[in-house]
């Protein structure tokens, strides 16, 4: 006889098998190289958070390399100004470049995954989801003038356009021909408003500079901050999510434990006061009965009828000696 195997601990579900998730079912293996490359992305840019004022207090133009930011092209753009800058046109170039460095990732994303890539960029907030509207209305309408635009607009989330274009089948190097041409706009804004300011742009640069460790440490207590309050806001949430299943787990058993005893309750009773048994049984009484009282009635009248003919035929039969006695005679 085969002997069966034990049964097996339910396996816990992985990250790659929540339905949440944008690729909706089994992940390939591109799924899941792109979704590593987007928390790739997302620890870069809480980690670089607090390293800019520090990055820009070593160099202006590391920053500008590293992150392309805005007050590295205003310094540097300054700098033309006051005469001390030849080789602007070159940062200006490199800054562009580093600002669209990942941006490829969201259009990747889009490809792999359409709209879903959307729904969960606007999921992380109310002004991600309001804002994550009106860049996708930008996408629909104006499609590759979008990306260019996107990247002159604030508070627009670029990254919901670039996966908007990556669903449409935009091809990748038309998106980052164009990509491009609007980082280098951008930039070239920065820069000639730190041309216009000049010596104060310069200034503002220098006190970031001297106070870049103190900045650093306030973002990064901010960071903190900001993390602890939503990991305990997230806690709080799924604490009461998981009470209010538990709740209606609890109810729901309630519920198919009285629907279970109603209907055995029902059944006993059918089982009790069912109309053919019941009947049955008092026919079946009423016949023992009947045939009782028959039967005693007959008896009686059978000893009745022994009792009430016997004296009467010793009567007749005593005239009849008397007869046969004188015809003796």
């Amino acid at each position: 006889m085969a002997q069966t195997d034990p049964e097996q601990p339910a396996k816990p579900p992985s990250m790659w098998d929540d339905p949440r998730m944008p690729w909706g079912g089994q992940p390939t293996a591109e799924d899941k190289r792109a979704w590593w490359a987007i928390i790739a992305l997302g620890i870069y840019g809480i980690a670089m958070m607090p390293l800019r004022p520090i990055i820009l207090g070593m160099s202006t133009y590391a920053l500008a390399t590293i992150t392309g930011s805005a007050i590295a092209m205003v310094d540097i753009g300054a700098g033309i100004q006051l005469g001390v800058e030849s080789t602007w046109w070159l940062w200006l170039i490199i800054a562009s470049l580093s600002i669209i460095k990942f941006d490829w990732i969201f259009w990747w994303a889009g490809k792999l995954w359409g709209h879903a890539m959307i729904e969960m960029i606007a999921g992380r907030s109310r002004w991600a989801a309001r804002t994550a509207r009106h860049a996708e209305a930008l996408a629909r309408r104006y499609g590759i003038a979008a990306v260019f635009i996107v990247g002159l607009v604030p508070f627009l989330p670029a990254s919901v356009v670039y996966a908007f274009v990556g669903s449409a089948r935009m091809r990748l190097r038309t998106f980052l021909i164009v990509d491009f041409a609007s980082a280098l706009v951008n930039r070239s804004i920065w820069m000639f408003l730190g041309y216009q300011i000049g010596d104060p742009a310069k200034r503002l640069v220098d006190l970031i500079d001297k106070y870049s460790w103190y900045i650093a440490l306030a973002i990064l207590g901010l960071i903190i901050i900001k993390s602890v309050r939503d990991a305990h806001r997230e806690a709080k949430a799924n604490s009461a999510k998981r009470a209010d299943t538990e709740r209606a787990d609890t109810e729901r058993e309630r519920a198919t434990l009285a629907e279970q005893a109603r209907r055995a309750g029902l059944a006993e009773g059918l089982r009790i006061d069912e109309p053919g048994t019941a009947d049955t049984t008092d026919a079946a009484g009423q016949s023992t009965t009947r045939s009782s009282t028959t039967g005693s009635a007959a008896t009686g009248q059978s000893a009745a009828g022994s009792s009430a003919v016997h004296p009467s035929a010793r009567r007749e039969g005593a005239p009849r000696d008397r007869d046969d006695r004188t015809d003796d005679r």
